[in-house]
């Protein structure tokens, strides 16, 4: 990657959905090869996997799909249909063009997701609840267009887990209307990554809607 190449830095930075638009925008076109590939960036797999693993089944809305990488997993593990939520363009263009995905659906979550009610059996998001740009008040958001009993397998920051407040928001939610959360911890980067947060793990939080 270049010096002048969106860095893992500048993606933990980001604090409103403007300045997730300007760096998605410039990082769409390098995103895989550049920061996916010299970060060995596993989290996408794991999360698929865990989807799977726990017979997640389509439709399923992949959310921050970014540019299609835990969609293309899912596919490849024989699930579908599949639709791309993310808040950048130029992120679901590069996801669009993988083939994996029905549709692409540009949205800000603080805003809402402009699909039915009770659309998808299954919601996935890798990566996208991380440093504090998205935070656990669009989970409504999630869970209005979920079915009843639909899956839901989001990766968590597992260093902010607490202390952004998703624990506190899941178990409210587990009151009335989720099961209780399962947390697994994976590492978000391979053996082959470097720099100060190649160590840095993620808690898959498995959940359905009641």
């Amino acid at each position: 990657m270049n010096d002048k190449t969106p860095n893992l830095h500048s993606a933990y930075a980001l604090k409103s959905p403007e300045d997730n638009k300007r760096l998605y925008a410039e990082w769409a076109g390098d995103y895989d090869d550049g920061f996916a590939a010299f970060e060995d960036y596993q989290l996408h797999i794991h999360t698929a996997r865990a989807f799977v693993a726990a017979h997640g089944q389509g439709p399923v809305l992949d959310v921050g799909a970014g540019t299609g990488l835990c969609g293309a997993v899912l596919s490849g593990l024989g699930v579908g249909p599949i639709d791309a939520a993310d808040i950048s363009a130029e992120m679901l263009a590069e996801a669009m063009r993988k083939d994996v995905y029905r549709d692409a659906i540009e949205a800000d979550l603080h805003v809402g997701l402009p699909v039915p009610r009770d659309s998808y059996a299954g919601i996935v998001s890798s990566g996208t609840f991380t440093h504090g740009h998205l935070g656990p008040d669009v989970l409504p958001a999630l869970l209005r267009v979920a079915r009843p009993g639909a899956l839901f397998t989001l990766s968590i920051n597992a260093k902010h887990y607490s202390s952004l407040g998703f624990a506190d928001a899941l178990a409210d939610l587990a009151v009335t209307q989720i099961t209780t959360p399962a947390l697994q911890t994976v590492r978000i980067y391979g053996d082959l990554a470097t720099g100060p947060n190649k160590d840095d793990e993620a808690f898959i939080t498995l959940f359905e809607k009641r």
